[in-house]
Formats: C-alpha cells, structure tokens, sequence
C-alpha cells in the first residue's frame, strides 16, 4: 500500500437531501424496498473538512455533535468511507477529517450520507487519486443507499433502492422552511410500519415554471412513508400542520422516512416569516430557512 499523499486542508459542504416525493413501488427478495422519488438539496449543510495526517481521525463539532456521538455505534459512515476509498485505490488511510454537524440526526434528509459522500470526494482530491464513476458510485451504495444521490449531486430520480439515478428537469427556484421537532425517528422502523400497497412511480418530464407549478406536480404525488412515520411518531404531524398554516405555504411534506418536513415557499422573504413564527411557537424544534438547490456544486463555503 503506497503511502497517503499529501496536501492542503480541503472543505466542501454536504447539503440536505430532500425526497420531493417518494413512492414505494415494491419490496425485493432480499427485504430492501424498491423507490421512485425526486430528490434535491437544500442550502442548509454539514461541513466537512479533511487534511493530511498521519493516521485517520475524525472530530465532530457544531449543534448536533453530541447527537450523532450518541447515535453512532462504535464506527461512523465518514470513516468507513474513508477506508473504502483508500482500500479501492492503495491508498494508506491518512487524513484529520474534521465535520461540523449542522443538520439533525436520523432525521430523513440524508446527513449521514452526505457527509459519506462530500469526505469521498475530498479525500479523493487529498490524495489525488480516483475511481472511474461506476466503480466510485458502487463504493458509495455499498455505504449506504442515499449515498449514491448524494455524490451525484443534482436532482433527480432516484430508482431501485436508490442507486439508479436519472437527472430531473429543470426545477425553478424555490424557498424552503425545513423542520424538525429534535426527535430522531429510524427509517428501518418506518419501512416496518408501512402496511400499503405500492405505488406506480411518479416521475415527469415537463419542467415546472415556478414553485405554484412544482407544488401543484408535488400535490398529485405524495410519500408513503409519511402515514407510518406519524403512526409512529405523531408529532410529525404536528410539524406538517404547524407548516401548512403558514402564510405563503405552498405545500408541506416529510422528508424521506422522517421526521423532518419542508414547506415550500415562492420567495424567501414569506419562507424567513414562517421560519421566524415557527421558532416563537415551538422554541425546542430545529426549524432553518433554505432553499432549493439542484445542484451541490453552486454551494458556496
């Protein structure tokens, strides 16, 4: 194994995943569940750093440090992902990752996995040294189905357990209100709860002109795994009523298995109100401002 090259302190954001809409279309021999969603990002993030070291080691800072420390048992997807790569290139696992947790754990917006994703792509550049895209989209799926997404970046449809993507068109700008009442919610326990039928896949080709007409599409899908997160977790509910009652709202919805909900929103200035009325109400939820973003790389830190 060729030693870990070297090189300047790098940094990327690794932004919320958000599932627009999610069908479970149906359920494969293994046990894992077929999907059909559109997912984008949102401008709230993680950060992830790496720099050369001389072994692997990982620190965890920010509003949810303590949180992911509790929920993490004994390894964590960064570091697994960090000897993946340098275990598919030669490479000697060498690096001082560093990660500010901003976003709630076991949340349903994909955090985790795209801290695993943004640390691949740095520790990429560190050592200058890469897969070919398959192979680096294998590498992400074997760390976790939401994985792949998030390395891809952009939004789109996500098939099979979420490792066949397809680029969405082209979505218009969009204001978020993203909440979360700070009560994690395991996606294994949503996926057993679900006792509906499957659902046909919701995709569509035409690119909606403004929020009004991506909220409209959005309303014509919906996410099976929100009727069992509530059952589950009620206050999910509450979350989505306390959205929808917002002046501006144009749709809310749960994210993923949960429990965080998004309301959209036609500008930011109507999104900011409702973050500000949300947090005077419920002071103990994460509620964060944010918009769209269709794609990771035109995040800025």
């Amino acid at each position: 194994m060729r030693p870990a090259p070297s090189g300047p302190a790098l940094r990327a954001a690794a932004p919320a995943k958000l599932n627009l809409y999610l069908h479970v279309t149906g359920k494969r021999a293994d046990g894992y569940h077929e999907l059909d969603s559109l997912a984008v990002f949102a401008s709230s993030h993680d950060t992830v750093a790496v720099a050369p070291a001389g072994d692997l080691t990982l620190s965890v800072d920010g509003p949810f440090a303590s949180a992911l420390h509790a929920a993490m048992e004994g390894d964590n997807i960064m570091l697994r992902a960090a000897r993946a790569l340098a275990g598919a290139t030669g490479v000697a696992p060498r690096a001082s990752i560093r990660l500010t947790k901003n976003l709630p754990v076991a949340a349903g917006i994909g955090g985790g996995s795209a801290d695993a994703a943004a640390t691949l792509g740095l520790l990429a550049r560190l050592w200058n040294t890469a897969l070919d895209d398959g192979a680096m989209q294998a590498l992400a799926l074997s760390l976790g189905a939401d994985v792949p997404v998030c390395r891809f970046g952009r939004a789109a449809f996500m098939g099979g357990i979420g490792e066949k993507l397809d680029a969405a068109p082209t979505l218009p700008s969009v204001a978020l209100v993203l909440v979360n009442p700070n009560i994690p919610l395991a996606t294994k326990d949503v996926f057993r709860a679900r006792d509906q039928a499957f659902s046909q896949p919701g995709r569509f080709t035409a690119a909606p002109a403004d929020a009004a007409s991506l909220a409209a599409l959005l309303r014509e899908r919906k996410n099976d795994l929100e009727a069992p997160a509530i059952g589950l977790m009620p206050t999910v509910g509450v979350v989505l009523t306390a959205l929808a009652r917002q002046k501006g709202c144009l749709l809310a919805r749960m994210s993923g298995s949960g429990a965080t909900c998004f309301g959209l929103f036609a500008d930011a200035g109507t999104a900011d109100e409702a973050t500000a009325a949300i947090m005077r109400a419920e002071p103990g939820w994460w509620v964060d401002a944010s918009r769209l973003v269709t794609d990771t790389r035109a995040l800025k830190i």
